[in-house]
């Protein structure tokens, strides 16, 4: 069996003292593991977390991890490496990615989405990486709907949102429920109540690095 796309290389994790096996986040077939042969003792064209290139994936059963041949072409995070709230973001994105996408399913729109957070966060990282959580909700099935209020359909006064529908209510709808809603604007705590669910339905934990970023950064 033959896997081809471009990619985003996501994760690295040792197996012994010369490989790896890593994850690449692909445009054709979603997420994806192999064996790296050799990468950890490269001195030439070492694979590194946050480039994209070209992956191709083969195994005899599509069943086996399979190996990878890796043709890195540009370093996406190169510009991030010195900023530890960048690399923070970053590395909250890829460890999603990992943990609750399925393997070998689209995520077309999502790959695309990943590659414009990776080129936007040294301009505005909180906004952008916000963008792409959402993004990654609605195509989890949690669509955030901040068009009219699901109580009345009125798109003014729009000051909170339900958890169970992620639709707008607005102040008048709300009033009742308020100590059930959240309070918009929408921020990175909203959504992660939104992945929390999303998580315990996979039966899963929170990532560690998404955790971590309420603690180091006030997002």
């Amino acid at each position: 069996m033959k896997l081809e796309s471009k990619g985003i290389l996501i994760g690295l994790k040792p197996l012994n003292e010369r490989d790896v096996v890593a994850t690449i986040f692909s445009y054709e077939h979603g997420l994806v593991r192999g064996l790296m042969r050799g990468a950890q003792i490269a001195k030439k064209n070492r694979p590194l977390v946050g480039q994209t290139g070209d992956m191709t994936w083969n195994a005899r059963l599509d069943s086996q991890l399979g190996v990878f041949h890796w043709d890195a072409e540009k370093n996406m995070v190169a510009n991030l490496m010195q900023n530890p709230k960048l690399l923070a973001y970053m590395n909250s994105a890829m460890a999603i990615i990992s943990d609750l996408l399925p393997e070998r399913e689209d995520y077309k729109e999502l790959y695309n989405d990943t590659i414009e957070l990776l080129n936007n966060l040294v301009f505005d990282c909180g906004a952008a990486y916000l963008r792409w959580e959402i993004s990654l909700l609605r195509q989890l099935g949690y669509a955030l709907d901040l068009s009219s209020c699901s109580g009345c359909g009125s798109i003014d006064d729009l000051k909170y949102l339900s958890p169970r529908t992620g639709r707008a209510v607005c102040m008048n709808c709300a009033t009742p429920y308020i100590n059930k809603l959240y309070k918009l604007p929408l921020n990175l705590d909203i959504t992660l109540r939104f992945l929390e669910n999303v998580c315990m339905q996979q039966g899963i934990r929170v990532p560690l690095m998404r955790e971590m970023l309420k603690k180091q950064f006030d997002t």
